[in-house]
């Protein structure tokens, strides 16, 4: 007896037998339009959509560091900041600003580590992060990144949307979306987690909004089980599993033939790569296959959840021909109210834990061959205030700086982005911008630029209109490219 025999066995066997595969393709109301629709859905996995022109980039490796760095400890030295280390903030510092949480008159805080030249370039870097001084001549540097969102969520969302409220799709859905897969047995986009917590906004940061959810990131983990609940259940083979998807497939497609929801064929497909992700996930995330000298330098350790594991990941992922990957480390908000939050003891940590395997990321995919055409972007959400934060009028014992969507720092690598160079400037305390303005919109217009897109002409037809992830602004900075 069928499998559809076993779930239907009170139904009449003539019925059975219309609603199995093979009557469900010959006699169905869809009928072969129905099949071709399925067919060029589960086809959008296996091949690529054409670009707008040829892009220098194919796959990115976006490591966000949730909560916001300071770029004044890390990247943007102010000398002028340290004369002024302790003094009242210039009121005109202040006039037509919003801040979360400092009050009155701050006291301007000088930058906490010390900073010294490095590379053919002669960059500033923090000794903060002694490894990718190793590497500043091959990134980079964009100090003049601004937002105009100063909580973490919304400005999460823009940087990872184009939009501060829920609803949109991410960056990684439009880029797959664009231009398809080029794996048949793993996502196109990939989201993984240190830190020990989501960003701020949530999951939503990795969704597919209005997008057909079939374009949406998978989270995976690099301690467990890489994909939840992706292990059959005990007693379950995966022939049973295979015929089981078979039936609820065959159900899925009636569905569609009656409610013509799209959706309904994404859901398919979702429960395809699902089947196939059994066997090529574990395989993938499963880092104890590198030679010991590979783990060592990323300071990776098998089993464990941590950014060093997500940056081995991230190649062994990209190697693989997943387009897109995200990396979110948690714990950089820096506000100075207990050890756990100050530019001290909890900076000197989060540095710690992603110096090493950031640069060994670039390091490894320039020794393979992989970093000419895969870009890797690294920052947070917005900047630190030049000045200290005194939350409720009151200093503590610990040091920080309040949110500044004025200014920060970000930096790419490979994919076509020049090497060894700093865009933009900002002013004497590292407070706003000064020269060469880059929004978050300018930012993804670069991005999608270099992966073969034209911003302004990769949109979605939703609820009457076309949408796209720059919303109604963003401008290719050509200067940060090759």
């Amino acid at each position: 007896m069928s499998l559809f025999k076993n779930i239907f066995q009170e139904a009449d066997e003539k019925v059975v037998q219309d609603i199995s595969r093979r009557s469900f393709l010959k006699h169905s109301s869809c009928g072969m339009l129905g099949s071709m629709a399925l067919n060029s859905l589960m086809a959008e996995e296996k091949t690529n959509n054409i670009p707008h022109h040829h892009g220098t980039a194919k796959k990115v490796i976006f490591l966000h560091m949730a909560g916001a760095p300071s770029q004044l400890e890390l990247f943007d030295y102010k000398p002028l900041l340290e004369k002024m280390d302790g003094k009242p903030c210039p009121e005109s510092y202040l006039e037509g600003k919003k801040l979360a949480f400092a009050k009155g008159i701050p006291d301007m805080l000088g930058p906490q580590h010390k900073f010294g030249q490095y590379g053919e370039s002669g960059t500033y870097i923090s000794d903060k992060l002694p490894h990718f001084q190793s590497i500043v001549d091959e990134v980079t540097l964009i100090k003049s990144m601004y937002t105009d969102q100063f909580n973490h969520a919304p400005a999460q969302l823009l940087m990872h949307t184009g939009f501060p409220r829920l609803g949109r799709p991410s960056m990684g859905s439009w880029m797959t979306y664009g231009l398809g897969s080029e794996n048949n047995n793993l996502p196109s986009y990939i989201s993984l987690i240190s830190g020990g917590k989501v960003p701020s906004a949530g999951k939503s940061v990795w969704g597919s909004g209005f997008l057909p959810s079939f374009y949406q990131g998978v989270q995976c983990r690099s301690q467990g089980e890489p994909v939840m609940y992706s292990a059959n259940p005990k007693g379950v083979s995966r022939d049973l599993r295979r015929r089981t998807l078979d039936a609820i497939n065959d159900m899925n497609r009636i569905q569609h033939a009656e409610a013509k929801d799209p959706e309904t064929l994404a859901r398919i497909s979702q429960y395809e790569m699902a089947f196939r992700m059994q066997m090529s996930v574990p395989e993938a995330m499963d880092i104890s296959k590198e030679p010991e000298y590979i783990r060592d330098m990323y300071g990776a350790e098998p089993g464990k959840a941590s950014f060093a594991n997500n940056c081995l990941l991230a190649r062994r992922l990209i190697e693989r021909d997943v387009r897109f990957v995200q990396l979110y480390d948690w714990g950089w908000d820096n506000h100075g109210t207990n050890p756990n939050d100050d530019l001290h003891n909890q900076l000197t940590k989060k540095t710690r834990e992603v110096d090493r395997p950031m640069t060994a990321l670039i390091k490894d995919l320039k020794s393979r061959g992989m970093l000419d055409d895969t870009l890797v972007v690294w920052g947070g959400e917005f900047g630190r205030t030049p000045f200290r934060e005194n939350r409720g009028g009151k200093y503590g014992k610990y040091v920080g700086r309040d949110h500044s969507p004025g200014a920060f720092t970000m930096w790419m690598a490979g994919g076509g982005a020049k090497k060894g160079f700093s865009y933009g400037e900002t002013d004497e305390v590292g407070y706003n911008v000064a020269q060469n303005p880059v929004f978050i919109h300018d930012l993804q217009a670069t991005m999608m630029h270099m992966m073969g897109f034209n911003h302004e002409k990769l949109t979605y037809y939703f609820q009457g209109r076309d949408y796209r992830l720059t919303d109604v602004g963003g401008h290719v900075k050509k200067d940060l490219l090759i």
